[in-house]
């Protein structure tokens, strides 16, 4: 766990707070670790770190991708907003 943490607040619809609350109870956590897993998750973040990116493994069935490992992984690091 991080020695320092930002407060913030999240408005949510008051279905998705109970599901949330819920979800958390059941998995005997609390409402911002399962927040933090969450949005974790969702930025590609795991345990306070960012995402491996690995290239070259398995067969995708293209010949192209070592002329554009280069695009490949500037567009995995760098999101579409």
């Amino acid at each position: 766990m991080l020695a320092y943490m930002q407060r913030t607040t999240v408005k949510l619809p008051d279905e998705l707070d109970a599901r949330l609350r819920h979800e958390a109870q059941r998995r005997g956590s609390t409402v911002s670790e399962l927040t933090r897993e969450a949005i974790e998750n969702l930025l590609g973040v795991q345990h306070g770190k960012r995402r491996l990116l690995a290239a070259g493994a398995g067969a995708s069935g293209r010949d192209d991708i070592s002329e554009r490992i280069e695009e490949i992984l500037a567009n995995e690091i760098q999101p579409s907003h």
